[in-house]
């Protein structure tokens, strides 16, 4: 077997296990199903060249990962839908977790995600130009 295939395969794996702890994370208040979809996602794309391919031709690809590339940014609007999105699911978490550790650690990165959408993203205009606040 060629290292290539053995890739193929794990990525499918990494995939399958990814995907089935975001189902169960659908169900169980305690586990976060959002971020196994998308690592599933990401792994079954690097499993096949076929999957890879559709993805791509996706409009969710051509709206936000493509986008995001070729404008190496991202509009205020689009950081601050994103970083709202991503906090209500947040909040949702932490209400529904009884386990301190991981209220705090979604805490954490929570904080470190809008950090990184300030500091690490540059904010552009709808033009593509670079804008310097948040």
């Amino acid at each position: 077997m060629t290292i290539k295939k053995v890739k193929s395969i794990l990525f499918f794996l990494l995939g399958a296990i990814s995907l089935l702890i975001g189902i169960a994370g659908t169900v169980l208040p305690v586990l976060p199903g959002g971020p196994f979809y998308l690592f599933a996602a990401f792994c079954f794309a690097k499993s096949s060249k076929s999957i890879e391919k559709w993805f791509k031709s996706t409009s969710l690809y051509e709206k936000y990962v493509e986008a995001f590339l070729q404008k190496k940014g991202m509009t205020r609007k689009e950081k601050i839908r994103i970083n709202l999105i991503a906090d209500f699911f947040i909040v949702i978490s932490v209400f529904y977790v009884d386990i301190l550790l991981v209220k705090i650690l979604l805490v954490v990165l929570a904080l470190y995600k809008h950090y990184y959408f300030i500091k690490k993203i540059k904010t552009i205009d709808r033009n593509g130009t670079e804008k310097r606040a948040f």
